[in-house]
């Protein structure tokens, strides 16, 4: 298990055009990072992202974005399509092995539809990802309308695209009221990616309103809801040897305070569980 640097933490608080990335660079090299995962190009060519990476001396391992996927008919979904082609694309320009995209919910759709929809785009997309030797996966997403966000929603998303498979977030899946490491083991199969995060519990109106009912705001790894613990020592059993995301979605720290507190805490568990043999 390997600890990776994702774009989204740190540009979060900054618009695109303001985003540091020699910053992040060498905040990830400091903490003896070799990879990251970027959501977005930030207005910048894919070729002058991988150029920069190649200069740090790290490699890129997932390209995140958004594709409107999530209409009824192959007409309409027909742009998002092409979306996720150009994804690959970037994707492969940036030396990624993989896509990350994400699946909103929508009002006015069940659940059940929007994983139809998701699934079939995604199935439309296929060919041009493995003609290309990209993976394309999705992630267990927050929120009472998200399609994936228990292993059962995405086990039953890949009986029908086999090939499609996970980024596991155990922080998305705790607000669908599922144990995150029960959540891996179900689903560890398919897991080749990791994002790690952390909740809290906020008032009906003042957060992400989730499956579980509950309401959450997000919060610091290590110092909310989640267990971390669990999760690790489970991926650990699995032998799971890919990278996980450092993600924060919270506001009382800046980026860069965020990634190292984050970092400290699970390098010291990582340590401490993998000092047991699995």
């Amino acid at each position: 298990m390997k600890l990776c640097m994702m774009s989204y933490t740190m540009a979060r608080q900054s618009s695109p055009e303001e985003f540091d990335i020699p910053g992040m660079c060498e905040l990830a090299i400091e903490l003896g990072m070799d990879a990251v995962d970027f959501v977005g190009t930030y207005g910048r060519e894919p070729y002058q992202l991988r150029q920069m990476m190649d200069d740090y001396g790290l490699k890129v391992v997932c390209y995140t974005f958004a594709a409107e996927l999530n209409f009824p008919t192959p007409e309409e979904r027909l742009p998002g399509v092409d979306t996720v082609k150009q994804g690959i694309e970037t994707a492969g320009a940036l030396g990624a092995d993989k896509i990350m995209v994400v699946t909103p919910g929508k009002e006015g759709l069940t659940r059940e539809e929007s994983r139809y929809n998701f699934t079939a785009g995604f199935a439309a997309a296929m060919p041009a990802a493995d003609d290309a030797g990209i993976t394309i996966t999705i992630e267990n997403f927050p929120g009472y309308l998200s399609p994936f966000v228990t292993s059962d929603d995405f086990l039953e998303a890949v009986r029908e695209l086999p090939d499609l498979r996970l980024t596991f977030d155990n922080g998305n899946v705790f607000t669908g009221g599922e144990d995150p490491a029960l959540s891996f083991e179900r689903s560890q199969d398919y897991v080749v990616h990791a994002h790690f995060k952390d909740w809290r519990v906020v008032g009906e109106n003042e957060g992400l309103k989730a499956l579980d009912g509950r309401s959450y705001r997000g919060d610091l790894i290590g110092e909310a809801l989640v267990d971390h613990r669990s999760c690790l020592a489970a991926m650990h059993r699995a032998g799971y040897s890919g990278y996980i995301d450092i993600e924060y979605e919270g506001d009382d720290y800046v980026p860069e305070v965020a990634v190292r507190k984050a970092h400290k805490y699970l390098t010291e568990l990582i340590a401490e569980i993998t000092a047991t043999p699995a």
